[in-house]
């Protein structure tokens, strides 16, 4: 990676998979790293540049655009879930999982695609997961608002072709981060999930 060329930009940076990728770009090289949180008082990451962002509300959206100028990366990996089942979940849970995992996304790709066209390219980074193909007795909500994120990803890629801008899904299955904390699983750890994605 050319130190004098990247500019990386990683939502939900204060914690488990976001604050790997943020630490492993740094490692990496990378040129500066925006680490972006809702509460950005509890991001500890020696290196990057932190700042505040609640990728729900276009105004700070805006102005992590503003701040930042140009990223070559965005690493869309702010994610919410409720764990709440379609047929009589909270409808304020699950219109937050849509609110973050798909248009809190989409803002984002609005928001830095313009400065990435006209530099001649970069990469978004989408992060979804494999519940977007999968039905269970629970978090069928947060599957849809991933499945919606997965679909919005396949569409960009189409939009963007010849652009020179990348975009990728991940598709994730358990992951040992807060979100799946109370879930007895077998689960993926975070620093070896970011270093395959990254590379």
């Amino acid at each position: 990676m050319c130190s004098r060329c990247r500019v990386a930009i990683v939502t939900g940076a204060n914690r488990g998979l976001g604050k790997q990728f943020a630490t492993q770009l740094l490692e990496r090289g990378a040129g500066e790293v925006y680490a972006a949180a809702r509460r950005p008082e509890l991001v500890d990451l020696p290196g990057a540049e932190v700042i505040r962002l609640d990728v729900t509300d276009q105004q700070q959206v805006d102005d992590a655009a503003h701040a930042v100028g140009h990223a070559d990366i965005v690493i869309n990996n702010a994610g919410f879930s409720s764990f709440a089942r379609l047929i009589d979940g909270e409808m304020s849970d699950i219109s937050r999982e849509m609110e973050v995992n798909y248009f809190g996304t989409l803002r984002m790709i609005r928001a830095f695609a313009p400065t990435m066209r006209n530099r001649g390219g970069g990469a978004f980074l989408n992060v979804s997961s494999v519940m977007a193909w999968l039905g269970y007795e629970h978090s069928n909500s947060y599957g849809a608002s991933k499945a919606a994120n997965w679909a919005m990803s396949n569409g960009l890629r189409e939009e963007l072709a010849g652009t020179g801008i990348q975009v990728t899904s991940v598709l994730l299955g358990s992951t040992d981060t807060d979100m799946m904390a109370g879930i007895d699983v077998p689960k993926n750890r975070p620093e070896e999930l970011a270093a395959t994605v990254l590379d």
